[in-house]
């Protein structure tokens, strides 16, 4: 869907009176807790969110990874909430632990657990999960994955993360484009970081290549030399799997392409490539087969550059948040 929806095509507009009903239902919605007539839930600590306006993958969980160690090495003790897509666990909220399966809890709460070493919390109710947060961990601040649109958790500050190339497609609300929301709501966020190519009032996320290692022996890692002249099988369960295998494309490597839903739960059979096959996978995706005992699988690590006038803006404003939410609380 992610290619139908850049241009405004025949099926767009063919969708375009159910992206109407969408917008229409996005637009009251906000309004009614604007309103306050719906019960919004606010925190004694600081809460981030770090959402999109979009479907797809546009790196919403290294920022949240990246800010999370940057506030602990600034003396903070964040938790982090998610969803949990992708995981099939039916008790909420749950606490992700490092040894978490990814089948249960998700592979990006798995993936920030393991990044971070901050309690995760996964639970479709942002609001009930980040409470328990606070009850069941000591930490001071909390980072919420994805979670622009779900209103009920009372938030400081919002962080929205777009993809830089693919921007907003045909600009349709869902079904007929990738718009979860207008572009208008980039006006009332904190802050706008775009993956790849930043505008104006933009701060730029960086992904870069940095080494491959293989899942089954993690201090077996390898350069791109490596790969070279060999027929790779690339697999991504991602929201932008071309993403990825743009990446690999512009490494040298040739490879055969094997794109999945996102969040998709891997299993040995999908990787029917042979026995001597060489199969590279995203981090998200590794965290679903570290239990396969094959030595063929391969995982590309990435790093994640950010500015740092971004960083230490968020940090100033947490500063002044905090102070103020301390300040209130003797004051009532």
């Amino acid at each position: 869907m992610l290619k139908i929806w850049q241009k405004k095509n025949f099926l767009a507009y063919l969708l375009w009176p159910l992206s109407f009903a969408y917008g229409c239902f996005i637009f009251l919605r906000r309004k009614i807790y604007q309103m306050h007539l719906l019960k919004i839930n606010t925190l004694s600590v600081p809460v981030i969110v770090i959402g999109n306006i979009t479907i797809g993958g546009t790196g919403k969980t290294p920022i949240v990874i990246s800010l999370a160690r940057f506030l602990k090495e600034h003396g903070w003790r964040p938790g982090i909430i998610s969803r949990g897509y992708g995981g099939n666990t039916r008790h909420f909220p749950c606490l992700v632990h490092q040894n978490s399966n990814a089948r249960e809890v998700g592979d990006e709460p798995l993936l920030i657990a393991r990044h971070t070493s901050c309690p995760t919390m996964i639970d479709p109710n942002r609001s009930r999960g980040a409470k328990n947060l606070l009850k069941r961990s000591n930490c001071n601040i909390v980072i919420s994955d994805d979670g622009l649109q779900h209103l009920s958790l009372g938030r400081n500050l919002e962080i929205v993360v777009i993809d830089g190339e693919r921007r907003f497609g045909n600009n349709f609300y869902l079904p007929a484009g990738p718009l979860r929301e207008s572009p208008s709501r980039l006006n009332s966020v904190d802050f706008i970081v775009s993956k790849g190519i930043a505008q104006t009032n933009e701060f730029r996320l960086s992904l870069t290549p940095d080494y491959f290692y293989q899942l089954i022996q993690p201090k077996n890692q390898q350069g791109v030399s490596y790969f070279k002249d060999k027929k790779i099988h690339a697999v991504a369960g991602i929201g932008n799997p071309d993403q990825f295998f743009n990446t690999l494309h512009k490494l040298g490597l040739k490879i055969i392409k094997h794109p999945f839903p996102d969040h998709y739960l891997f299993k040995l059979r999908d990787f029917n490539f042979g026995n001597n096959a060489i199969i590279i996978m995203t981090e998200k995706d590794a965290v679903k087969c570290t239990g396969f005992v094959d030595p063929r699988l391969w995982c590309l690590r990435t790093k994640t550059e950010l500015d740092s006038k971004f960083l230490n803006a968020v940090l100033n404003r947490i500063i002044l948040i905090n102070k103020n939410l301390k300040s209130s609380a003797s004051s009532s």
